[in-house]
C-alpha cells in the first residue's frame, strides 16, 4: 500500500483531472534535461596548472564580477574552448 503526502496527492488527483499539458517544445526539453542530468554525473578531475601571479588576479577579479568562483571561471573557458564556442572579441 503506497502512502502519499498532500500534496502528491494533489499533483496525482490533478493529473488525473487532465489538468497538465504537455510542453510545446517537449522534444528538445528532453534533451536539454538529459544533457543536465549526465553532466550533473559525469565526474569533474583536478588538474594543476602554472599560472602568472597578474593574470590569476585579473581571473579572480573578473570572477567576482561574474559571481562565480574563479576555478569555475576557468572551467567554463576551457569548455567553450574546447567546443569552439569561445568567441575572441576585437
Amino acid at each position: 500500500m503506497n502512502k502519499y503526502t498532500d500534496y502528491e496527492k494533489e499533483i496525482l488527483e490533478s493529473f488525473e483531472n487532465d489538468e497538465w499539458q504537455s510542453a510545446p517544445n517537449l522534444e528538445s526539453e528532453k534533451k536539454r534535461y538529459s544533457r543536465i542530468a549526465r553532466d550533473t554525473i559525469l565526474k569533474n578531475k583536478r588538474i594543476n596548472i602554472r599560472i602568472s601571479e597578474r593574470d590569476l588576479s585579473k581571473l579572480k577579479s573578473k570572477s567576482v564580477e561574474e559571481g562565480i568562483p574563479y576555478q569555475t571561471l576557468v572551467s567554463s573557458i576551457l569548455h567553450k574552448y574546447i567546443s569552439g564556442k569561445l568567441i575572441e572579441e576585437n
